[in-house]
């Protein structure tokens, strides 16, 4: 397996430690400290995949997270599969496995790249606005189509079996990225005693450094590297995080850290090891020393394979040891390419000439350059590259940039390499995530972060503000590591800045779009954004056709879009955008950035928050007697509450009539705790209750109980319960199970931020107090043998509560009823639970006392015509269409939530769905849940509906079916018959009756 690349010396690789891979079905060999993208240049791969639009060859152009073109599927199997794996940010190992996103059926014969050749003039900007509006009815053909052939990558089927967590971080200092600017400013802050984070994309620290060829203080720059990491790695309150990509700056120096714990590893990581992590951590302050990403020269045919960044070529040289070509030509506006030059001199390569656009260069690296004898071009530039699959010639002419025109016939150099740079772009996306505009610098032609004041708590340092010496960046990291450390309170000791050599270095000419003999709009395509295929010649198009503002040009183009967010090619496009309108850049602006930074994993994003984690599986104190006795769970909320408890042979309907019998003939227990309960406290506990509930609290005595509603501001229901008054200043307030997180997120919200001034306090208690429910004609007897409270009818009256033992415990008994029969409430500390439980069953036994679950429990309140927040309502009827009025305080002086609501227009109408009972005149028929009501089931279609059943039960009690159900004026069509047609055929009739089937005078509650 020959490396035809790979320099038989030099790198920072391991060439003892081979490592095979599989690129698009072929086995290649690299080096362990290879990326993959470094081990595909290295085997002579100039094909990596074709282009978004028009399925052009594209290879590979930059080396880090700005690589527009390598954007890889990996994985040997479907459950591994993983999709816009970016080649230069992978790390190679053994046996991984990958292939080109797309090309059909190869990459580098793709089909549709004949199609390409024409698709310059039938895909215009606006081409899918244009051509698919349409007939409209072809809208959902043409969305199939496009969603086809969109995308980068394709999404796993197969359930991924990777491991993902996240973790709550604080530090006093957050340091994004670890070049030279990073590692300066980690060290000040850490060596000021503040906590300190450092996180860095790459695989190792070190940035720039890593391919550097100047020195620190005489040493070779890793030396300083190393000894940097050293002094970090022994201080306690550092904690470095390589591969680790800051992708998002949100508010209050809330900040995301998407950590790639074993992607080195691939599938041969550890088994049970976290993949990925995702760290939030809130950071006292940052420093932004994230650098700047180099720009690409805008020519025609810049994206043939064999076209790249003058940094990638340099760094693939000096850290990979991988040449991408024999025979380099260099274009240029600055003098940090000649590095380059100079670096493929070094290695024993040709370089057959320096185009530089500037007329007379003559910095420190450019006369090195001559001084070895290389060819420097002033004023001139590559104006087009000629090949197909790669590089094969580079055309250089003089230019007038002031005038954008080609000023010679130009040259042809053969070369199999050309290396451009058009200066540095700062990274100002983490500075922009909050909405803080970047500035134009004209001395470095390039946007850096706005202020921040307000925005974000942070401290640029480096490239990413516009320092791009060396000697300059270190000492600008020194100084903000130390500012940021001061600002939350710590002090650095002065620092020494490693000496570096002094370089001569003459300003940059700014160059946005290398002049073409031919107009833009005729040259060869002239990339921008190489991602997205977007073209120079479709920005200007975008402006002639009226989109001036970039945000405009940016999504009628789609340059900047996907995975590449404008890292490449914004500031060019933004720069031929302000020339055709006749602007200056910073009229035009950039425009701006969200996270992610580069993408992040759906697993990562969720971290562990799937499963019983992501819907925590809650059980009350009972839960394992519920399990040992057989009972079957139904989820409520996010509780398992037992469902019913089935005997030997019993299915569910036979097991319900029984433990429904017993409820209304002797004594049932029902395991109550998961219903919400929020304590409140405050002097205005009572007016904050008036304000929140449809009825009114103000007389509420100590030792009562009071059933209240719940509307939300447009007066439709949203919860309802019982609240206690436990002293003249202290409730007790119970929710619905599944409502109770909501409700006291809901009074948190008011209480905070309409009615700040009132002193009222509010605590969830569901989990400390379990609740057992006994109800049934027998149920006073029962509870007598086992406490010293007084339930007496006059002493202990319905809806009261008292304070006493039962079974030797400390409790709350509360004398309220959700079944119809008499019934207690009983309160014990959870820990206290199963032993009040296991007594009340002993002693129970004589009197029939028989557990039951929910499904009873619902069938019970159903028969009372009680109703369920959630199922009987639907978030579109009021307290009347309940015919729950009573429950409607309409002369409380003040004007409760929802009362303005209910009053409008359309909730006071005539023909409003109301809640009724339902009776099917067969007595063996259950009408379904759900099902819709009509008056003429032989109404030609469509039928027009009337309402709908809501909740429908077989009653053992009633000896018939029931039902609930809201029906269109239906309080005033007691007596009349409904349809509820089947999907079967089948039509089930049914009788509009009162709500309340079970003793409607509610006798059997107050039972002597």
């Amino acid at each position: 397996m020959s490396q035809g690349k790979r320099l038989a010396q030099g790198g920072r690789i391991d060439r003892g430690q081979p490592l095979s891979f599989t690129f698009n079905g072929k086995r290649y060999q690299g080096y362990a400290g290879d990326s993959l993208a470094s081990a595909l240049l290295a085997n002579g791969i100039d094909v990596v995949g074709r282009s978004f639009k028009y399925s052009r060859p594209r290879g590979l152009v930059a080396a880090g997270a700005e690589e527009p073109n390598a954007i890889l599927q990996l994985g040997s199997r479907e459950e591994t599969q993983v999709p816009n794996i970016r080649a230069t940010q992978q790390a190679l190992y053994e046996g991984l496995v990958a292939r080109s996103s797309n090309g059909w059926p190869n990459v580098d014969s793709d089909i549709m790249g004949v199609l390409g050749k024409f698709a310059g003039k039938l895909m215009p900007p606006g081409f899918y606005n244009k051509t698919f509006m349409y007939p409209a009815s072809m809208w959902m053909s043409y969305e199939k189509v496009i969603r086809k052939a969109a995308g980068l990558g394709r999404a796993p089927t197969a359930t991924d079996p990777d491991r993902y967590d996240l973790v709550n971080r604080h530090c006093d200092v957050l340091v994004v990225g670890a070049g030279p600017a990073g590692l300066a400013a980690a060290l000040s802050a850490a060596r000021s005693g503040a906590r300190v984070i450092v996180a860095d994309e790459q695989e190792a620290f070190g940035g720039s450094l890593l391919d550097c060829r100047e020195t620190l203080d005489g040493r070779p720059a890793m030396a300083w590297v190393e000894a940097a990491l050293g002094e970090l790695r022994g201080c306690e309150e550092v904690l470095l995080l390589p591969r680790a990509t800051v992708n998002g700056y949100h508010d209050q120096n809330f900040l995301t850290i998407h950590e790639r714990r074993t992607d080195h590893l691939g599938e041969a990581a550890p088994a049970g090891q976290v993949r990925q992590r995702l760290h939030r951590v809130r950071a006292g302050r940052v420093v932004l020393a994230c650098g700047a990403h180099e720009r690409p020269l805008v020519y025609a045919n810049n994206d043939v394979p064999g076209n790249l960044l003058a940094g990638a070529v340099s760094c693939y040289l000096r850290r990979y040891g991988v040449a991408a070509g024999q025979r380099l030509l260099l274009s240029t506006n600055n003098d940090y390419a000649y590095r380059t030059a100079l670096d493929w001199l070094d290695a024993g390569l040709e370089v057959v000439a320096v185009a530089d656009a500037r007329p007379d260069p003559h910095g420190t690296w450019v006369e090195a350059v001559r001084a070895r004898g290389v060819n420097v071009l002033g004023g001139s530039a590559v104006i087009e590259a000629r090949g197909g699959k790669c590089v094969e010639a580079g055309m250089v002419a003089a230019i007038d940039v002031a005038g954008h025109r080609v000023l010679s016939a130009g040259q042809w150099l053969d070369c199999d390499l050309i290396a451009t740079s058009g200066g540095y772009s700062p990274v100002v996306h983490l500075a922009s995530h909050l909405g803080g505009r970047p500035l134009w610098r004209d001395d470095i032609q390039g946007f850096v972060p706005g202020d921040s004041v307000g925005i974000q708590r942070r401290v640029c340092a480096g490239a990413v503000h516009g320092v791009f010496s060396l000697g300059d960046v270190l000492a600008d990291g020194f100084e903000a590591g130390a500012r940021a450390a001061a600002d939350v309170g710590f002090m650095a000791p002065p620092a020494s800045v490693p000496v570096t050599s002094r370089v001569i270095e003459e300003p940059l000419l700014g160059l946005f779009l290398v002049p073409h003999h031919k107009p833009v709009s005729q040259a060869p395509k002239q990339f921008v954004d190489l991602q997205n295929d977007v073209t120079a010649a479709a920005i200007e198009l975008a402006c002639r056709e009226g989109f001036e503002a970039i945000e405009h040009v940016k999504r009628y183009t789609a340059m900047g879009f996907g995975t590449d967010q404008g890292k490449l090619g914004n500031i060019n496009g933004m720069a031929i955008a302000a020339r055709v309108q006749g602007k200056r850049i910073a009229e035009v602006g950039t425009t701006m950035f969200r996270p992610n930074y580069t993408p992040v994993s759906f697993g990562a994003v969720a971290g562990r928050h799937c499963g019983e984690l992501f819907e925590p599986v809650r059980t009350t104190a009972l839960h394992a007697w519920h399990e040992r006795n057989g009972a079957l769970f139904e989820d409520v909320g996010q509780w398992k509450r037992p469902w019913y408890y089935p005997r030997q042979g019993e299915d569910m309907h036979a097991a319900v009539a029984r433990e429904c019998r017993a409820v209304r003939e002797a004594v049932g227990l029902l395991d109550a705790t998961t219903l919400g309960k929020i304590d409140i406290q405050g002097a205005d506990a009572r007016e904050f209750l008036n304000r929140v509930y449809t009825n009114a609290w103000t007389r509420l005595d100590v030792g009562k109980a009071r059933y209240g509603l719940m509307c939300k501001e447009d007066g439709m229901v949203f919860d309802d319960g019982v609240t206690a008054c436990l002293a003249d200043n202290h409730f007790l307030m119970t929710t619905t199970t599944g409502g109770a997180a909501r409700v006291l997120e809901w009074l948190e919200l008011y209480h905070q931020t309409e009615w700040p001034e009132l002193k009222v306090y509010f605590t969830s208690v569901t989990d400390h107090w379990a609740t057992m429910t006994l109800s049934g004609p027998n149920s006073r007897k029962l509870l007598g043998e086992l406490t010293d409270l007084d339930l007496g009818r006059e002493a202990f009256p319905f809806m009261s509560w008292k304070e006493g033992e039962v079974a030797g415990v400390p409790a709350r008994v509360f004398r309220i009823s959700f079944t119809g029969e008499l019934s207690y409430e009983i309160n014990v500390q959870a820990d206290y639970a199963l032993a009040v439980w296991k007594r009340l069953l002993e002693i129970g036994a004589q009197y029939g006392l028989t557990p039951y679950g929910t499904e009873t429990m619902h069938l019970l309140r159903a028969e009372k015509g009680f109703i369920i927040v959630g199922q009987d309502t639907d978030a579109t009827v009021t307290p009347f269409d309940l015919n729950m009025g009573w429950a409607v305080g309409k002369s409380k002086p003040f004007s409760w939530i929802g009362w303005r609501g209910m009053n409008r227009e359309d909730c006071v109408r005539e023909g409003r769905k109301q809640l009724v009972g339902l009776k099917p005149l067969d007595p063996r028929e259950v009408l379904p849940e759900g099902a819709q009501l009509v008056d003429d089931p032989g109404h030609p279609l469509p039928v027009p509906m009337v309402g709908h059943v809501t909740s429908s039960y077989m009653s053992a009690t009633l000896g018939h079916g029931f039902a609930m159900a809201l029906v269109k004026n239906g309080l005033a069509r007691i007596g009349e018959k409904v349809y509820a047609p089947l999907e079967n055929g089948r039509c089930i009739v049914a009788e509009i009756v009162g709500s309340v089937f079970y003793d409607p005078q509610g006798e059997r509650q107050n039972l002597e």
